[in-house]
């Protein structure tokens, strides 16, 4: 599965091409930032997490819609809808553990990098919520690489980052 980030002014897009499941429609993504925008720091936290039950591990399983992307088709939406089943206890943890990451993530990598002073409200570090220091250095050097990118691109321009995972597997499932 790709996932293509779209720059547009103010705003980016999000593309998902899966080889298994209905084609998806595109998306305008939430949260803008200049560098790493939401939906890429989900994409590069669950990879580097191994989160198979969050945001792109539910797509790339494509069995059903999560309720963030759609089948571009209004008969396979309409099916997808059907279907949709509830979250597992993992998968919710995962999706839990991701928005974590992708909110968190961010902010102290800007820190990390120069490009922001911390907070005086943040209750810390990330580490202190538990998060592995080696998982936290494998997100920062995929923030570092992506956002070189990004920030060199035009209105218009874009980034396509694969999944690492197999499609397909017709359920969700964990590393």
């Amino acid at each position: 599965m790709d996932v293509t980030f779209t720059k547009l002014r103010g705003r980016y897009e999000v593309r998902v091409d899966r080889t298994v499941g209905p084609a998806l429609a595109p998306r305008n993504g939430p949260g803008w930032h200049d560098a790493v925008p939401h939906d890429v720091a989900h994409l590069i936290s669950e990879s580097e997490a191994g989160l198979r039950g969050a945001v792109f591990g539910r797509l790339a399983a494509a069995d059903g819609d999560d309720g963030m992307f759609w089948p571009a088709d209004p008969a396979a939406r309409r099916k997808s809808l059907r279907n949709r089943r509830a979250p597992t206890p993992e998968e919710s943890a995962d999706m839990e553990l991701s928005e974590r990451l992708a909110s968190l993530t961010v902010a102290f990598w800007e820190v990390a990098r120069g490009r922001r002073t911390p907070d005086p409200a943040w209750p810390g570090s990330i580490e202190d919520g538990g998060v592995d220091r080696d998982l936290l250095d494998r997100i920062f050097a995929r923030y570092d690489e992506f956002a070189a990118r990004w920030e060199a691109l035009p209105a218009g321009g874009s980034v396509t980052i694969p999944w690492p995972f197999p499609e397909g597997s017709g359920r969700r499932r964990r590393r």
